[in-house]
């Protein structure tokens, strides 16, 4: 089993390099959006929602997102959270059932600023991309996918995201494995990662048949 983590700023590409993975690799793939996990917001009124910080770590309940993944690396499956950004609460009835496969993916904003998390990655990658191009695909998203207007984007954006992004996810970076700029559009980029991964699966095969 590989474990890669795979982080970035809002709006780098990281679903699309996660896609690219899916379409490139001959093998199973599970994804673990750190998205999932953020932490029930549902006893909050509707205007402390509105300005709750979604972009800080605390805001993600890192000790189930940890245990999630020792389950699936135990070859159990768990009931991944169910996590509305239009209530900022956790469903109550309802859960997604995730089963073990060769390749997890953890995929977040924050996952490397948690080290307990960082350290169960057998693989860390970084998607870079310019402000300018995350600003413009963040507003496409929160507009078709969560309800908001331009304006909320941006007074988040200037808000929480950017500041949040220079003070923890930026920083994040140095602890990548490999960086991956231009998002998922770097074809060069994802065919080294490709590579790695398929390198590292068949060292994985090759140790485990030795014990």
């Amino acid at each position: 089993m590989l474990v890669i983590g795979i982080a970035g700023g809002t709006g780098s590409g990281k679903s699309t390099v996660v896609q690219k993975l899916r379409e490139m690799l001959h093998e199973e793939i599970v994804v673990i959006p750190q998205d999932a996990y953020y932490k029930d917001c549902s006893h909050l009124s509707p205007e402390e929602k509105a300005v709750q910080n979604f972009d800080h770590p605390d805001s993600i309940d890192f000790d189930l997102l940890i245990e999630h993944l020792n389950e699936l690396k135990a070859g159990r499956a768990v009931e991944q959270p169910v996590y509305s950004y239009i209530t900022c609460s956790r469903s109550k009835t309802e859960t997604v059932k995730v089963k073990p496969a060769h390749i997890i993916v953890v995929e977040g904003l924050l996952i490397f600023t948690c080290e307990r998390l960082r350290n169960m990655f057998d693989i860390k990658i970084f998607v870079d991309a310019d402000s300018d191009d995350r600003l413009s695909r963040v507003i496409a998203r929160d507009i078709v996918e969560r309800g908001k207007s331009v304006e909320q984007v941006l007074r988040r954006y200037e808000l929480t995201v950017k500041p949040m992004h220079l003070q923890f996810i930026e920083p994040s970076k140095r602890y990548a494995d490999i960086i991956i700029p231009q998002g998922g559009h770097n074809q060069v980029a994802i065919d080294i990662l490709v590579a790695i991964i398929e390198k590292a699966l068949k060292e994985s095969v090759r140790v485990k048949g030795t014990v």
